[in-house]
């Protein structure tokens, strides 16, 4: 017997309850739409359409997947950052609501650079998706961005993500491990940086330590090795009015403040993520 929409939604939702997934309801509705391109109203108005052979076996297969601990918007392949699409590959971390606070932050700083400068240069470290430098470059049009990563997968991504985007004739994607390949001066220097300490990521939920790349995880033996490496070599790269944007995790505002005020820094302004965590520090040189 053939499964309908709603038959396939109301299934999803049981299995992934019976096995404990966190947020059952949400991630069945996420998958089932985004698998058969429905919208939310779609999912309603459309609920008693039936299921082709072809759309039942990629559904099935889905499920599994889910029930494998793969997150949604991994077996999708792509994720919504700051109202762009964004496809997501082996190599790249999935962009998260939180992040988006570090470009809000940075967007207020680079319309009064904008004032003075016109045209800016933003320089986006461990860029992943791109989805910080594209979120920038969509808001600021007047603004070129070179997104960095040790990974080509990656950096092919990022292109991806660019072309997509319409962005990719003020995005350019380099090779490089920090600032080792990086060339010119920025108004702003962005990252995500891996920050978790080496010894906890095996407690991390399976979906990150089985489907989250290793390498943008991992900050060192104290979660502060990305941290230490961008402060020694940030000013070099810097506009003398630029300013750094920083995600750090949630017990990290002392530790990161202190590294970079070691370095001629001064914290511009500290910002706390949905949950009250610590989550963006903005840095200029002092």
């Amino acid at each position: 017997m053939s499964s309908t929409v709603a038959d396939t939604l109301a299934e999803a939702r049981r299995r992934f309850t019976e096995a404990g997934i966190a947020d059952p309801t949400t991630d069945a509705r996420l998958l089932v739409a985004g698998l058969l391109k429905l919208s939310p109203t779609e999912l309603l108005t459309r609920s008693a359409e039936t299921l082709s052979p072809e759309q039942a076996v990629v559904m099935s297969k889905a499920l599994e997947r889910r029930l494998g601990h793969e997150p949604v918007h991994r077996i999708l392949g792509e994720r919504e950052f700051y109202g762009l699409p964004l496809r997501l590959s082996a190599e790249t971390l999935e962009p998260r609501p939180d992040t988006e606070i570090l470009v809000d932050t940075v967007l207020a700083y680079l319309k009064d650079l904008a004032k003075a400068h016109g045209h800016l240069h933003i320089l986006d470290m461990g860029t992943g998706t791109g989805a910080i430098c594209l979120a920038l470059l969509s808001e600021c049009p007047d603004a070129s961005g070179v997104g960095s990563d040790i990974s080509a997968d990656a950096l092919r991504t990022a292109r991806s993500n660019a072309e997509r985007n319409g962005l990719q004739d003020r995005f350019q994607a380099v090779q490089s491990r920090w600032f080792e390949s990086i060339q010119g001066s920025f108004h702003a220097i962005v990252s995500n940086p891996p920050y978790i300490a080496s010894n906890v990521i095996h407690d991390l939920a399976p979906e990150v330590t089985k489907f989250d790349p290793v390498a943008a995880l991992d900050g060192g033996p104290d979660g502060l090795d990305a941290y230490h490496a961008i402060a020694k070599d940030a000013a070099k790269f810097m506009r003398p009015d630029g300013v750094v944007g920083l995600e750090i995790g949630y017990d990290q505002r002392n530790d990161v403040t202190a590294i970079f005020e070691a370095k001629g820094f001064r914290c511009l302004k500290s910002v706390r993520d949905y949950g009250q965590n610590d989550r963006v520090l903005v840095f200029a040189l002092a």
